[in-house]
């Protein structure tokens, strides 16, 4: 678990220092805010909350792709990921460590969206904050450890910025359906969907375990 912390703690300091990921996903997120606010017509309150959840989490996947795209990138550019192969025991904790820091950033950047669009929108999400933020973190966790994997994946090829989002926009349907299912009930003020919650946890689980066990495969490739 030494080399999980040392990761996470070498990507966090990297980025506090750099910003570039946060800085370019913050952008993104909050002019598709203004874009969706320009192009979709007046509506009342209500059905605001019923179109919220997914424009939402169209905006969460692809700054999540966008951060994801650049969670290798250093390593590569810096020669450095022959470091992370040589690192001692098992590497599935180099895994660990990278989802863990992408976790945390993707999380930043979604807290930050959900106001913007709260207030753009006028809907009022400090009410449903503590539900919504437990579904919104389960299916990060998803997004984070199955990004991680394929991102290592895509990181030396020349098509890198095309091939992450072939490859991880299939596996994220189930996470996304759930998402979006549990963020529509939350927001709408009804309770989590134990249906959803018991399919993001599953897949959860799925992601980090396959990911666990084949970053060993994937780094010496």
């Amino acid at each position: 678990m030494g080399v999980t912390w040392a990761i996470l703690w070498k990507d966090l300091l990297g980025e506090w220092r750099s910003r570039d990921r946060m800085i370019a996903m913050l952008l993104f997120c909050f002019l598709m805010a203004v874009v969706f606010w320009f192009a979709l017509p007046d509506r009342h309150p209500e059905e605001w909350k019923e179109l919220l959840p997914g424009l939402l989490w169209t905006a969460y996947v692809f700054a999540s792709l966008l951060g994801l795209n650049r969670s290798f990138a250093l390593e590569l550019e810096n020669d450095a990921l022959a470091g992370l192969a040589l690192t001692p025991g098992n590497r599935g904790f180099v895994f660990l460590g990278k989802a863990a820091a992408s976790f945390v950033l993707i999380s930043v950047v979604e807290a930050l969206t959900a106001a913007a669009f709260g207030l753009l929108f006028g809907v009022n999400l400090i009410e449903v904050s503590l539900g919504l933020a437990g579904a919104v973190a389960l299916a990060t966790v998803g997004i984070a450890s199955i990004g991680t994997l394929l991102a290592a994946m895509a990181v030396r090829s020349r098509f890198q910025e095309l091939l992450l989002p072939i490859l991880m926009l299939p596996a994220l349907f189930p996470v996304l359906a759930a998402a979006v299912d549990a963020s529509r009930a939350t927001i709408s003020g009804l309770p989590l969907p134990f249906e959803a919650i018991q399919l993001l946890i599953v897949v959860d689980g799925i992601y980090l375990v396959v990911g666990f066990l084949t970053f060993d495969f994937v780094l010496d490739e």
